[in-house]
């Protein structure tokens, strides 16, 4: 997992498709409309969602194989927990269809982080995440963005 500011996106060196995703998250306003963004056909592609935050027990644990997700919070602000999959009880095995394997909640977070607007988090296969998250244990509205980018996309070319 790896948490920074998006005015500093465009520092990391994970090549073209990145700089794609940091120049679509600088430019996304606030005011987004709910749905499904193309970037670069089922490559790259942004979720915007509007949803309210919940406690841990009501939340969804999963991980992905095939995509990164990079998540950016647009208006208001939600928690986030990351947990090494290694350290985790399968719920329900992948599916490759919908990229995703979840967990059963072990209760403790390796890692706990507030999402709020200007900050992304990226999250790699293996880093299975916790979101939407209420801040201080207070449910809140929050509208988000989820960019998923093929993860071939973000590795260095084979020499």
């Amino acid at each position: 997992m790896l948490v920074d500011q998006l005015e500093n996106a465009r520092n990391y060196p994970f090549g073209p498709a990145w700089e794609k995703v940091s120049r679509f998250l600088a430019e996304l306003p606030p005011d987004t409309a709910d749905g499904e963004y193309r970037i670069q056909g089922d490559e790259i592609f942004a979720r915007v969602m509007t949803y309210t935050t919940r406690d841990p027990e009501d939340a969804v644990l999963e991980a992905h194989r095939d995509y990164a997700d990079v998540q950016s919070v647009l208006v208001g602000s939600e928690a986030m927990a990351w947990f090494p999959t290694a350290s985790l009880t399968v719920a329900t095995p992948y599916d490759c269809d919908r990229d995703a394997e979840f967990y059963r909640y072990p209760g403790t977070a390796a890692a706990r982080v507030t999402v709020v607007p200007g900050r992304f988090v990226l999250l790699l296969p293996g880093d299975a995440h916790m979101f939407a998250l209420a801040v201080d244990g207070r449910p809140a509205a929050v509208k988000k963005v989820v960019v998923k980018v093929r993860m071939a996309l973000l590795l260095p070319e084979a020499s």
